[in-house]
């Protein structure tokens, strides 16, 4: 059970495993694009190429699928970033549900775990394996791998990292499970932190926050949902950025106190961040060089 392309990894790792797939669920086709072309879920996409039977509810509590999914007599159901799943469904299967989850639980329980992770500036984390239960991320735990968060990562790269790191300890998982090798952790519930969805609110970078909080903000961010800033009413997003000069001059925050060639450089409370690629709305993603070419930051004009 999955959607996105962090659930493909582990969908073709455990295509590529002794273990039998009987079905994928996924979320309905939805309409994307300018085009509104009806488009399937990454997901989908990996199980028609592999002739592996697909089931699309609408509503996980419907009778017909919950029908559909007892007759399948799967041993264990897996699931990589899908939807919540009703008491109704996570225990039908014998060997009970098992939960990939992007953090090392208990802490990050949520949504957003890699994102959050690095815009708390943690310097690691990994992936666990869960059994779920009735509450969300809180199920027992039956393996964990530990990830290093380099200085520089942002949320795309380590999503990356964390796709295939979870992919593999998955299959282990499920290696271990068949042999009755696995073992079983409560999580400690007074270490657990949250996760939460990303909003609007959020991204709108905070000028009055030190240097290396607002860059691990605009990197936590990067690639999706991104960060941004106004200027003019004009929104403009920002990925590839610095942290300068911690000592930096005392200009108000939100201040442009340097605008070169390839980058522009922000005062915060304390420090400066320098910005090297952005966005501008309704524009495509590009170098500071490129967005240069066609609009133009004064120094000493402040952004918000």
């Amino acid at each position: 059970m999955g959607t996105p392309d962090f659930a493909v990894v582990s969908l073709k790792k455990l295509i590529a495993n002794k273990h039998q797939i009987t079905a994928v669920v996924t979320v309905p086709d939805k309409p994307k694009g300018r085009g509104l072309k009806i488009i399937g879920s990454p997901i989908k996409q990996i199980a028609l190429e592999n002739n592996i039977k697909i089931l699309q509810p609408q509503k996980l509590k419907d009778d017909s699928f919950i029908h559909q999914l007892k007759q399948l007599e799967a041993d264990v159901y897996i699931v990589v970033a899908f939807r919540i799943l009703p008491s109704e469904v996570f225990s039908i299967p014998k060997l009970g549900t098992i939960n990939l989850h992007a953090s090392l639980l208990p802490k990050y329980r949520g949504a957003a775990p890699i994102n959050w992770a690095i815009i708390n500036g943690e310097s690691e984390t990994g992936v666990t394996t869960i059994l779920i239960d009735e509450k969300i991320d809180t199920g027992n735990m039956l393996m964990q791998k530990k990830v290093k968060i380099s200085d520089d990562m942002t949320a795309g790269a380590l999503h990356d990292v964390l796709a295939e790191v979870g992919a593999d300890i998955l299959n282990k998982t499920l290696d271990k499970l068949s042999a009755g090798t696995l073992t079983i952790e409560k999580q400690d519930n007074t270490l657990a932190t949250k996760a939460p969805k990303l909003d609007k609110a959020l991204c709108h970078v905070d000028f009055n926050q030190p240097a290396k909080n607002v860059y691990n903000l605009i990197r936590g961010l990067n690639p999706y949902p991104a960060a941004f800033i106004y200027h003019h009413d004009k929104q403009i997003k920002l990925f590839d950025c610095s942290v300068v000069n911690l000592n930096c001059v005392n200009d108000q925050p939100g201040t442009v106190i340097d605008a070169s060639k390839s980058d522009f450089t922000i005062s915060c409370a304390q420090g400066c961040v320098s910005v090297k690629e952005v966005q501008l709305q309704g524009k495509r993603r590009m170098s500071v060089k490129d967005f240069f070419n066609g609009y133009h930051l004064e120094i000493g004009e402040h952004l918000k």
